[in-house]
């Protein structure tokens, strides 16, 4: 008998579908997040002001648990793999935060192209159940 409890739990927690983030908040189903200043294929020079929009969510800062909030992240020359997806977005180089609820902002970028893609991340940093990503977009820098 125990051998067959054991079993069934087994052969369930196999089948439980495994998370593709780690969020637990939620958004509202019309939440966007874009460039405001930018678009795909754009020659651009460095320093390169970056400005972020958002509709459908407040921005807030980081810290923050209110419903439909969030702050955001610019991900440079990456993007959040499915592992990454699963905890608060990383903080280096490649993943900047902008938890004061910042909208835009200031970038030194070599020259040569470059993608870019805003993710909005919950006051832990986590994607919300919804991840909100923007499309992503290549630049050049001259």
């Amino acid at each position: 008998m125990q051998k067959s409890i054991f079993a069934c739990l087994s052969i369930l927690t196999l089948a439980a579908p495994i998370p593709l983030y780690a969020g637990n908040t939620d958004v509202s189903a019309d939440a966007v997040v874009a460039f405001a200043n930018l678009k795909d294929g754009d020659v651009v020079s460095s320093p390169l002001v970056v400005q972020f929009s958002a509709t459908g969510v407040a921005i807030e800062p980081a810290g923050d648990a209110k419903p439909n909030s969030g702050h955001h992240h610019l991900l440079i020359d990456t993007t959040l793999s499915v592992e990454e997806m699963q905890f608060a977005i990383p903080k280096d180089d490649q993943h900047v935060h902008f938890g004061k609820a910042q909208s835009e902002a200031t970038i030194e970028l070599k020259p040569g192209k470059h993608t870019l893609q805003l993710a909005l991340g919950d006051g832990g940093h986590e994607l919300h159940k919804r991840p909100i990503l923007s499309k992503m977009i290549t630049v050049e820098v001259k």
